[in-house]
């Protein structure tokens, strides 16, 4: 193989749309732009612009508060759980903790905890250990003869 002979797999590059180019091209006389207008003119930047107005976004009352510290946990439900003891993937038999669901592959990360909602029947003894779990969930475990433990650290 030499120099001349490299090239991109098919479908790698894309031409760009070269415009004003005449008739022929398509995109030839306005390029795509229309007639007239503000639009139609280079240097244009209307996002959100009124003309010098209050625009909308800064007129309309802002409400609410995005805690920017927040816990996010990736969320489980026992019914995937379940499916994934069935399988053969998580061993109901041992204590199942957050590491053992991630390398079954049913949640991808951990994030800051695992939270187990009560979606779904849990009917094999199951001994879990999580970040975090609903009160259902906690139940819907028990009832099944297993235990649900929820770490200190979902307290903060």
């Amino acid at each position: 193989m030499k120099l001349h002979e490299l090239h991109d797999n098919e479908g790698a590059t894309k031409a760009k749309k070269r415009r004003g180019r005449g008739p022929g091209s398509g995109l030839g006389k306005m390029g795509g732009r229309g007639i007239k207008g503000q639009k139609s003119r280079s240097g244009v930047a209307i996002g959100g612009y009124e003309g010098g107005q209050m625009p909308l976004y800064m007129r309309l009352p802002k409400r609410g508060f995005n805690k920017p510290n927040r816990k996010k946990f990736a969320v489980v439900n026992l019914g995937l759980i379940e499916k994934f003891v069935a399988e053969g993937k998580i061993d109901a038999t041992a204590a199942i903790t957050e590491d053992t669901l991630v390398a079954s592959g049913l949640i991808r990360r951990k994030l800051d905890g695992i939270r187990v909602l009560a979606k779904g029947e849990a009917t094999s003894k199951l001994n879990l250990t999580v970040t975090g779990a609903s009160k259902a969930a906690v139940e819907a475990v028990a009832k099944a003869g297993g235990t649900l433990t929820v770490t200190a650290q979902a307290a903060e």
